[in-house]
């Protein structure tokens, strides 16, 4: 009997383009939300307010999503997310008051956090194990092709001549709003059809077989993903909302500040485009620890005051170092968790994303209103040096760990792979 033909990959470019439209407004919006804002008055503080406003309904919800995805179907968040993204940004470009602001960009948020639960659950389902590190950078490489052009968008349209940043503000916001839109044109039969067992992927759980959260938390790989993730995330977003700030402050043009933010999106396409053989050549752990260490001390270099062509090269570099730790974080909280609670990992990932993104950049905030719009930047560089060494005591601790129980298949962490093995099943893991 022959071997059942293997799918293609089409879903994966039609979700990579999908996910590039929503990102793409999404990162058009967030910096139009910071001109808008200091346009209708808001200081440092008031901009550290709204960003997070962004993440804290998405923090709330993002477990039981998780939870509903891991017993259901995909591809409704996707639709959900486009219509809240859409919606929000269009909304934020017609409101006149901070606080309405606030709400829409929240709106925004639950959006965005709706359809990145929807998108990766589809990539670890539809994946074999041998080919997450390559389809979840892949994946990711659509959310820098949207960091890449949403930006320079918003420089191009936002103007501060003549007083005109409220209006062209505004304008940003709702043409972000039409390109979230756009998403919908791929949002066609993302979900697997074809038996599991033909593709080595998984299906969803039944109903009823719930992991609880803190089994989920306590597995080995998921807490050292999940403030990787939070740290690198956290980096990205306020880089997105506080690089217009400083521009603000040394008289750089919103579309500088915009080619700034791409070309960091461009460095980071680049290290996604380059991943597998970094992993071959290094290790997983050791690319991890690495990339986040430079990072780190990176983001403390952005307080100095260099040039233009400087700052440049300082977020190119920092752009391919953020590039490695989100395609990687989720790899190693896919591979880490119970297969019938991969979702619900997932978005536990998310949830630290979101909490990050609530808790940094308020304390963000706090910091530029006190020490000044650099300090941001210097939390940022511990932040990051912190979850490199995560990531290290993560590798120690593997030759010290217990005996696997029953059941459990232990699961590599440094990039390097045991080889298949059968469960009870008869399904093989990694």
């Amino acid at each position: 009997m022959t071997a059942p033909a293997r799918p293609g990959r089409s879903w994966l470019l039609r979700l990579v383009i999908t996910f590039s439209f929503a990102q793409g407004a999404v990162s058009m919006a967030r910096p139009a939300v910071s001109y808008r804002a200091l346009a209708l008055g808001a200081d440092e503080q008031a901009i550290g307010v709204i960003t997070a406003v962004y993440a804290l309904l998405p923090l709330l919800v993002a477990v039981p999503l998780g939870r509903r995805t891991d017993h259901g179907r995909c591809a409704p968040l996707l639709v959900v997310g486009v219509a809240l993204i859409s919606g929000g940004c269009a909304l934020s470009g017609l409101a006149g008051s901070l606080p309405a602001m606030a709400a829409w960009s929240g709106v925004m948020g639950l959006g965005h956090l709706c359809f990145v639960i929807g998108a990766q659950s589809i990539v670890a389902r539809r994946s074999a194990p041998a080919e997450r590190d390559r389809n979840f950078g892949h994946f990711t490489i659509g959310a820098s092709l949207g960091q890449l052009v949403g930006p320079i968008a918003a420089g191009l349209v936002i103007s501060e001549h003549d007083g005109a940043m409220a209006p062209t503000s505004a304008t940003a916001l709702l043409v972000s709003g039409a390109v979230g839109a756009v998403s919908y044109v791929a949002l066609w039969r993302l979900e697997q059809r074809t038996p599991p067992s033909a593709t080595g992927a998984t299906a969803p759980e039944p109903a009823g077989s719930h992991v609880p959260v803190r089994a989920i938390l306590r597995t080995r790989g998921v807490p050292a993903g999940i403030f990787m993730s939070l740290a690198v995330l956290s980096a990205t977003d306020i880089l997105t909302a506080y690089l217009p700030v400083i521009g603000e402050d040394r008289a750089i043009a919103p579309t500088t500040v915009g080619l700034l933010l791409s070309l960091r999106a461009a460095a980071t396409i680049a290290c996604r485009l380059v991943m597998t053989p970094m992993i071959r050549w290094l290790g997983r752990t050791a690319l991890m620890v690495g990339s986040c260490a430079l990072a780190g001390l990176l983001c403390g270099g952005m307080v100095l005051p260099v040039p233009v062509w400087a700052l440049a090269v300082m977020l190119t570099a920092l752009g391919f170092c953020l590039g490695v730790g989100q395609p990687l974080s989720m790899t190693t909280v896919v591979q880490a968790a119970p297969d019938r609670a991969r979702s619900t990992a997932l978005a536990l990932r998310l949830t630290g994303n979101r909490l990050g993104q609530v808790a940094a950049p308020a304390t963000a905030g706090l910091l530029a209103g006190v020490a000044g719009t650099a300090a941001p930047f210097v939390m940022l560089g511990v932040l990051l040096l912190a979850s490199a060494g995560t990531a290290v005591g993560k590798s120690s601790r593997t030759s010290g760990s217990p005996p696997p129980t029953a059941g459990h298949v232990p699961r590599p962490t440094d990039g390097t792979s045991p080889g298949p093995v059968r469960d009870g099943s008869g399904r093989a893991e990694r």
